[in-house]
């Protein structure tokens, strides 16, 4: 099985990025990742990078060993490092994470925060990531609609992070039939998916022949709607082959 991938990371309207990126091939597949160092924290681009070094250079996944285990003792293992760093430091740094695990045909992910991940099965959007935030939780009430999301005031408003004394662990998703060529996954901070619409990362999809053309699609609809002074941006794509 072939992972046809490509990754992009921009500060967008910022004067820096506190996004990081990373991905690392594991034996019959890959790992991938995107961390979001939270705005108004001291060394937010310090610790989403401490994030992704956790997952792309720590121990790959034992054979035999289940996905959903390994992804737990790598936010944990994030987790500790994101602590240590604070106490190094003297500061509050924390970060977001999405990151899945291929293996052969199956496929887990793990998420912390409000950076997502849409999973593409038989040419169809199955899933989409919850959001960790206040917003999403107001979404969920019903009080908001799901488009309404992106531009509520409690957007940023987080609810659980990497680095977080206690509210720090993750939803774990995974397929529920073995992946197939043509399968395809996109991962990005809020400063991308909060410019695109659900249907529309299944839109460009459909149009694309690899991952970098899917990604660069996207990116092109997120910046004809970004608005002064926007997040970072950060994506990764991913389609089997």
């Amino acid at each position: 099985m072939i992972l046809d991938s490509y990754m992009f990371t921009n500060t967008g309207g910022r004067g820096y990025n506190e996004d990081c990126v990373g991905k690392s091939a594991i034996t019959d597949g890959g790992v991938f990742v995107v961390a979001d160092g939270l705005g108004g924290h001291r060394f937010g681009e310090v610790a989403s990078k401490c994030v992704v070094d956790t997952f792309c250079s720590g121990s790959e996944p034992a054979a035999g060993e289940p996905l959903q285990k390994w992804l737990i003792n790598r936010v944990n293992a994030a987790q500790n490092s994101v602590l240590r760093l604070q106490e190094e430091r003297g500061g509050n740094m924390k970060s977001t994470l999405v990151s899945l695990v291929i293996r052969g045909d199956d496929a887990k992910w793990a998420n912390v925060g409000d950076s997502r991940l849409y999973y593409i099965h038989r040419g169809e959007l199955l899933d989409v990531t919850e959001d960790h935030s206040v917003a999403f939780k107001k979404y969920m009430a019903g009080e908001i609609s799901r488009d309404e999301i992106a531009g509520d005031e409690d957007q940023s408003s987080l609810l659980r992070a990497i680095g977080n004394d206690s509210r720090y662990l993750p939803n774990l998703t995974g397929i529920d039939e073995p992946l197939r060529s043509g399968d395809a996954f996109m991962l990005c901070s809020d400063g991308v998916w909060e410019y695109i619409r659900d249907n529309e990362v299944l839109i460009d999809y459909h149009k694309a022949f690899t991952a970098e053309q899917w990604a660069k699609l996207l990116l092109l609809r997120a910046m004809d709607r970004i608005k002064p002074g926007n997040d970072n941006m950060s994506i990764i794509t991913v389609i089997v082959r």
